[in-house]
């Protein structure tokens, strides 16, 4: 079978490209390994509930933003439930945390927690430099340029208030947080690492300023609840894909990629294909060990980022019977201590909606539980149960379950992670920022400058639902800008 464009993976920048190059009328196939769509960005069933996959807060459909984009391109129609507030954070002392919404409602509740010095100064300065970049994203889609058409067109675009971000690129977390006298706060030094190890996947003093600021002030912008679980915003997504005569294909591994005259053919688990153009929407790392072009994985290597520079995860799901139904579904809850065997100092708990009945029935809630594992390939975890008790009695000391309520638990560790999805080491959540790595600098969506591209969240812009997104739209921009 021969098509337009072949999409490896259906992680949701895959889904993006494809949706939007087949409102072109190209004729495209979405290849999936797995069983459900979606990637990172889905759901799976087990034992009659509905668990998420990876993420499970939903931005970007605020004006301006990528999913917005993606959704008023389209007409896709997703069903939604807007979260306000959206998330708690749990800190040592024993107090909490609300993020709310409206800038003025959490300036105050972080001046309550944090003390009133210069917190007002630092979220207005976040909040604007948040609100540029949103509005960059979508302004400069030729970003990062790798040709000189790539270059003609950002220029073309410039506006005055893009310039004003430029400074934000050299510029770290910490260097913010020294500039407005806070690096003396442990106390908001803490909670600042941890909220940007969950969105920017590292540190202040490794995360640049446009990305920090923003990753900070993310629950500033709406949050959604997609009921029935994040494989409700990938399904009308590949229904536009199907009815526009795209095909997603399950079970289908991708195998090889090699360059032909005309195209490229891939050979699958099962029967190859034939396409004219290439987007791959799996890590950078997986994405080189498929193609058989020995030049272009040398040429590449330098973006490829090993073990010890990315995150794995330890997940949990849970069923809670005779839960308190929560107020908020969301919530961070800090482990100064540590927990064993990886050191992650924070816990990540998502509930899933009192009223949804798609995911568990009346009376019951599934819970999703993560941690952070850093250096995936070498924390090889055969303690589960260890990490279980820890992360169960961190929970339950900031009383948001209770032992006697859990009626299913199980966990994965990055093997199981490796094994679910092949991405590299089970590494999640794409590459972490980095300071020596400016915006610039990041891998952009074409591998091989002939028809091959890429998409997904080691590339450009990185993490999130909403950053996989505006690379799934970058790409298909950069292959329509190349070759029609």
């Amino acid at each position: 079978m021969r098509y337009d464009v072949v999409l490896v993976g259906s992680g949701f920048g895959s889904l993006t490209a494809a949706a939007l190059l087949a409102k072109r009328g190209l004729k495209v196939c979405v290849l999936e390994q797995a069983k459900y769509p979606g990637g990172c960005a889905s759901s799976y069933r087990r034992k009659g509930y509905w668990f998420e996959t990876g993420a499970t807060t939903l931005v970007g459909l605020d004006e301006g933003m990528p999913l917005r984009h993606l959704l008023d391109a389209t007409g896709i129609q997703v069903p939604v439930q807007p979260l306000e507030p959206s998330m708690q954070v749990h800190l040592p002392n024993g107090k909490v945390l609300t993020r709310y919404k409206n800038l003025g409602d959490w300036i105050a509740e972080a001046e309550r927690v944090f003390g009133k010095h210069h917190q007002r100064l630092f979220w207005e300065h976040c909040y604007s430099i948040s609100q540029g970049v949103w509005r960059t994203s979508l302004q400069q889609r030729s970003f990062p340029f790798s040709n000189l058409k790539d270059l003609a067109l950002s220029v073309s675009r410039v506006r005055p208030a893009q310039l004003k971000l430029l400074p934000g690129a050299f510029r770290t977390m910490e260097d913010v947080l020294k500039q407005y006298d806070l690096l003396q706060n442990r106390q908001f030094v803490d909670f600042v690492n941890e909220q940007l190890l969950i969105t920017a996947q590292n540190h202040l003093h490794e995360v640049n300023e446009l990305f920090g600021a923003t990753a900070l002030c993310y629950t500033l912008y709406s949050n959604y609840y997609v009921p029935g679980g994040l494989i409700n915003l990938v399904k009308p997504v590949v229904d536009y894909i199907t009815q526009r005569e795209g095909e997603v294909i399950y079970g289908r591994q991708v195998e090889r990629i090699s360059r032909r005259e005309g195209g490229y053919h891939i050979a699958t688990s099962k029967g190859d294909v034939e396409s004219r153009f290439v987007i791959s929407g799996i890590p950078l790392n997986s994405t080189l060990d498929l193609f058989d072009d020995v030049q272009l994985q040398k040429r590449l290597q330098r973006y490829v980022m090993p073990s010890e520079q990315l995150n794995g995860a330890f997940t949990m799901g849970l069923v809670l019977q005779g839960q308190e139904p929560p107020a908020v579904l969301h919530h961070q809850v800090h482990v100064p201590e540590g927990l064993p065997l990886i050191g992650s100092k924070s816990v990540f708990l998502s509930f899933s909606h009192p009223q949804d009945r798609l995911r568990a029935p009346a009376g019951e809630l599934v819970a999703s539980i993560s941690t952070h594992v850093p250096h995936p390939k070498q924390s090889y975890i055969q303690k589960k149960q260890e990490m279980e008790e820890a992360i169960l009695e961190a929970l339950v000391r900031s009383g948001l379950i209770k032992r006697d309520h859990i009626k299913l638990l199980q966990s994965a560790t990055p093997g199981a992670w490796l094994f679910w999805t092949g991405r590299a080491f089970g590494a999640v959540g794409g590459y972490p920022q980095y300071r020596h790595i400016k915006p610039w600098q990041m891998k952009d969506a074409r591998l091989d400058h002939q028809g091959a591209y890429l998409c997904g969240d080691t590339v450009y812009p990185g993490q999130g639902i909403v950053g996989v997104c505006l690379s799934g739209i970058i790409a298909a921009e950069k292959l329509l800008q190349d070759h029609f």
